[in-house]
């Protein structure tokens, strides 16, 4: 039974933008039941509503289909591959090579407390005893 189309679904454009990642067997592959851009969709409700897997609704796929494709999606990389993609399209669309020739790095060592007790530790790089706070960014950039 198809579904009735809803805001939160992805777009035509989307879907064409995406579907070459997220199709990583054939159309006709005896293991599809579910229509890929079906499961999307239910992935996306999911991290839009901020729900638990639990609370999927009923006329997306099974939950337990959502999940089997979203690790197998993981693990074959498809999202740092859309994302990787979606930065070098961007970064020609502005004007920029596609590649990026430099990263932000940024951290800070605020001291500790007498509260934070054995918490506290040792950042050698300012040689100091207090607690390194390194920014997501940083983690990004130099992973």
């Amino acid at each position: 039974m198809a579904r009735k189309p809803d805001p939160t679904g992805v777009t035509d454009d989307e879907w064409a933008s995406v579907a070459p990642c997220l199709t990583l067997m054939r159309e006709d592959a005896p293991q599809r039941e579910h229509d890929p851009r079906e499961v999307f969709n239910a992935l996306r409700w999911l991290v839009r509503a901020g729900a638990p897997r639990r609370m999927t609704p009923n006329d997306f796929p099974p939950r337990e289909a959502v999940h089997q494709r979203t690790q197998r999606w993981i693990a074959a990389g498809v999202f740092e591959a859309m994302v990787h993609d979606l930065r070098e399209l961007l970064r020609v669309a502005s004007g920029r090579a596609p590649d990026p020739t430099a990263a932000i790095l940024g951290s800070r060592t605020p001291q500790s407390t007498p509260e934070s007790g054995h918490r506290a530790g040792y950042d050698g790089a300012k040689r100091k005893k207090a607690r390194r706070c390194t920014s997501a960014w940083t983690r990004w950039a130099t992973s």
